[in-house]
């Protein structure tokens, strides 16, 4: 059988992840904060010379990131963004059209300072456009953008100023939120920043002819530092990816409503290894998008089993829910911020039982009293010394669950739905309402707050839900 890879929960949206065999229990359901990340299975690889080229694209004396590997000592080497290769390739291409030569290698400066040279590749040009590639490098960063091959064209045109527009394999955005308008391509904001003062700052020293307004860090390179003036010319930078579209669906990029490719992002143009804070924007992006839908509800979900069920037996938009891993109390501060009072935590009982216990990252290394929050509500709802005891000496969160149905005490879960929901509102000063879904790792809905909540979700989605039926518990 296949094996599925998944949008990777720790790094960024254009990564994924192998998920484990076995999901849930002491380490996430669905997510996983223990995996590492891996190129997806499914892309051939690149010809050995070149992954060659990417290898040697970059000196690892610069940018590194210092940290142990996982079974041995190194240095774990930051990788590039693909704002940063775009942006070296805009560059190339405005100098091989300035000196009608190709170039082997490019320097630039970062976003963040830090110069950093590119190899080239497929190098064309001519009197009126140029054209080359760059391969992203990532280093110890592994995502599925890793040995993509990034490229530019700048073309003259007749209209004035400069235009920077995507081509093939670069995402649209479809769906407000972004800091990009719908209908755009997924040029980021920093990376367009980044193309126009490079672009702008070499091709008036060719034609004499202003690409827009020079920005002021012009007097960073030896050219004349006083504005030219504008000429009827003007400069189109086209950007492409030829296997984008391939790998879109492997990333975040459908969640946010970005369509056709990947997108052209990187703020610091660097992306360090393991990042769980790039991780975090992203998700706060989604809620952003989440909330310019105009969704009245907001679904929060500790993983795979939740989304799913959400989508099949609810038929809720996929962009309304939001996949948060381990980051409970992180999304519930967030969800406040940005004035959204309606939330449903859904997820397995191992991991949101956490929370009724107080505790909001629902990682195994924060805490773990799994049995004895269940064990402590089944005493408080009858449960004889005898099964308390049995519940203590147990694995896994899930098993308790057949041995409470055995006993007639499904109402246990009810009610640590309910201490889910008690806990969420005082995490959040009382500023949210929020509902909480128990499942277990079957999708098997065994506890909820408001009581039966899930048969109101029901009936609220009924138009939507045409031919499925009503969820038993």
């Amino acid at each position: 059988m296949k094996e599925e890879n998944l949008p990777c929960p720790l790094y960024c949206t254009d990564c994924v992840i192998t998920p484990s065999p076995l999901v849930g229990e002491g380490g996430d359901e669905g997510t996983d904060n223990n995996l590492s990340s891996i190129h997806h299975p499914h892309l051939s690889p690149l010809p050995s010379r070149e992954r060659k080229k990417i290898e040697l694209q970059h000196s690892p004396r610069k940018g590194e990131a210092h940290a142990r590997k996982a079974g041995g000592v190194g240095i774990l080497k930051n990788g590039v963004s693909t704002g940063a290769c775009a942006q070296a390739a805009a560059k190339a291409c405005a100098l091989m059209l300035i000196q009608q030569k190709n170039l082997n290698t490019v320097e630039i400066t970062l976003p963040i300072g830090e110069k950093r040279r590119f190899n080239l590749s497929g190098q064309k040009y001519s009197a009126r456009s140029a054209r080359c590639s760059v391969f992203k490098y990532s280093a110890d960063r592994h995502d599925v953008t890793g040995g993509l091959e990034i490229c530019c064209e700048i073309r003259k045109t007749k209209k004035s100023g400069l235009t920077i527009t995507g081509g093939k394999g670069v995402g649209k955005v479809t769906k407000p939120g972004l800091a990009i308008p719908v209908g755009d391509y997924a040029i980021n904001p920093v990376p367009r920043a980044m193309i126009t003062r490079d672009v702008t700052a070499l091709l008036p020293e060719a034609d004499k002819e202003v690409v827009g307004r020079v920005p002021r860090t012009r007097r960073l390179y030896k050219s004349g530092n006083a504005p030219a003036k504008h000429h009827s010319k003007g400069f189109c930078v086209t950007i492409s990816v030829p296997r984008g579209k391939e790998i879109a669906h492997k990333t975040y990029n459908p969640r946010l409503g970005i369509k056709g490719g990947i997108s052209i992002i990187g703020t610091t143009g660097i992306v360090e290894p393991k990042s769980e804070a790039a991780f975090l924007i992203s998700l706060s992006v989604e809620l952003n998008v989440a909330k310019a839908a105009g969704h009245p509800v907001i679904f929060l979900a500790s993983g795979y089993v939740g989304e799913k069920l959400l989508k099949k037996e609810f038929g809720i938009e996929e962009d309304a829910i939001i996949k948060i891993g381990d980051n409970v109390g992180y999304m519930l501060k967030e969800c406040v911020e940005k004035k959204i009072k309606n939330v449903v935590l859904i997820g397995h009982i191992g991991k949101l039982v956490k929370v009724a216990g107080g505790m909001f990252n629902t990682h195994s290394k924060h805490g773990d009293a799994r049995l004895e929050i269940i064990a402590a509500h089944a005493a408080s709802c009858g449960a004889q010394p005898r099964l308390v005891r049995q519940l203590l000496k147990l694995k896994l969160a899930e098993q308790s669950v057949e041995i409470l149905r055995h006993n007639k005490l499904m109402s246990v879960f009810d009610k640590i739905a309910g201490k889910v929901v008690e806990r969420s509102r005082e995490y959040c000063e009382r500023k949210l309402t929020p509902a909480c879904l128990l499942l277990t790792l079957d999708g098997e809905i065994i506890g909820s707050a408001p009581k039966n909540y899930e048969k109101s979700l029901y009936n609220r989605n009924r138009a939507r839900l045409k031919g499925l039926s009503d969820p038993s518990r």
